[in-house]
């Protein structure tokens, strides 16, 4: 990204030095994107069972929503969601959150790694026309460098992502500060402020600022992003809303949702992750040194204690599984505890939530920027190059 000082509109914060997380210390919330592709097509007759169920709740939530709001309208994804929200009629005197949205940036700019100016303009403007309405969002860009505390910890970290290299364009693009720039002045104009913080990745930031959202009475907070960390965010004050490229639409990701697809309690899913690791992220799980340690016996064990850390203490004290379980949970105890260190969100960045960011965001230039949006790309294309970017 270009250097925070030459961006107007960006609110942009030093490179503190993060605090590492202790499983002792840090909640065990839910967490993760174990991956739609799995739930998509599923391989296993237990995978079947969980997506038939998922099916149905979606069908379920879908007709209820439609029985007992006519104020609600809008796409329901059929497929892993609600209902997107659409505002609650006056007439509707029930006490209700006000909403509070944190846009991921990166993951819907980037696309294999190289920045894909079409594909933020297609998500952000479903996002603003069917999603957040005039609800106020927060942006968050990953700072210079985010992910280097996490590669101390383990070097496999993100090690296969691709780079981009500009090198590696085929035909003459629209240069890459130029479209750095055109996504913070395009949300600039529509009055989203853009958070970047240095030496932190925009998970972290937005875990900290979802925390000091909910410290406030009264607000609820929805994460788009397709990134399955935010899954151990996940509660009744907390939902995704998740772009799905197969259905042309955003999808809005509750516990409900989570507890139907995993069979497990989201607060768990966290723990979860540090057992079986996140092949996405290049964390290996405890399979990789003890293969008969599956995700069936995680979630067994996982369902009795918890969380992890009471599940190592326990094992550490007594026998709470089959031998070579119990053996696992010994013998790697630190191994899953460094797991943990490099998935959980920090909740502790140096950043500030301002009062303003709260406010109902003015919508009226919306169609504009994303008209002019639009225009840019299409001065740029090459008529060669049948590639969105």
């Amino acid at each position: 990204m270009l250097e925070a000082a030459a961006i107007p509109g960006l609110y942009s914060y030093p490179h503190r030095p993060p605090s590492a997380p202790s499983p002792s210390s840090s909640p065990y919330n839910p967490s993760p994107f174990l991956g739609w592709k799995r739930v998509l097509k599923p391989s296993t007759r237990v995978e079947t069972i969980r997506w038939k169920r998922l099916r149905a709740l979606a069908a379920s939530t879908s007709d209820a929503a439609r029985s007992s709001s006519p104020a609600l309208s809008g796409s329901f994804d059929r497929t892993l969601g609600e209902q997107v929200p659409r505002r609650e009629s006056s007439g509707d005197k029930r006490q209700t959150k006000n909403r509070v949205f944190f846009v991921d940036v990166n993951p819907i700019y980037y696309k294999s790694g190289t920045p894909n100016l079409r594909s933020f303009a297609d998500w952000i403007s479903l996002f603003f026309s069917q999603v957040s309405l005039s609800n106020p969002v927060i942006a968050v860009i990953d700072g210079e460098g985010g992910s280097e505390h996490r590669k101390q910890l383990l070097s496999s970290y993100k090690a296969h992502r691709t780079k981009y290299s500009p090198a590696s364009q085929r035909y003459p693009r629209l240069p890459v500060e130029k479209t750095h720039r055109s996504v913070i002045d395009f949300l600039r104009k529509c009055k989203v402020p853009v958070v970047k913080v240095g030496g932190q990745e925009a998970d972290d930031v937005i875990a900290t600022l979802v925390d000091q959202v909910l410290d406030r009475l009264g607000f609820k907070v929805v994460i788009a992003s397709p990134d399955k960390d935010f899954k151990q965010l996940i509660s009744e004050d907390v939902q995704l809303a998740i772009p799905m490229p197969d259905l042309g639409r955003w999808s809005i990701y509750t516990t409900r949702h989570y507890l139907a697809q995993y069979e497990c309690d989201p607060r768990s899913d966290l723990s979860l992750r540090c057992i079986i690791g996140d092949e996405a992220d290049g964390v290996p799980g405890i399979q990789t040194l003890a293969p008969a340690f599956g995700r069936n016996t995680a979630l067994k064990l996982l369902k009795k204690h918890g969380s992890l850390e009471n599940l190592l203490n326990a094992a550490a004290v007594r026998t709470v599984a089959k031998q070579y379980a119990q053996d696992a949970l010994i013998k790697h105890a630190d191994h899953l505890r460094k797991n943990y260190e490099v998935l959980a969100l920090r909740r502790d960045v140096d950043v500030h939530l301002r009062d303003e960011w709260l406010s109902e965001r003015d919508t009226s230039y919306d169609s504009t920027a994303i008209s002019n949006l639009y225009k840019l790309l299409g001065k740029h294309q090459n008529p060669n190059d049948t590639r969105t970017y």
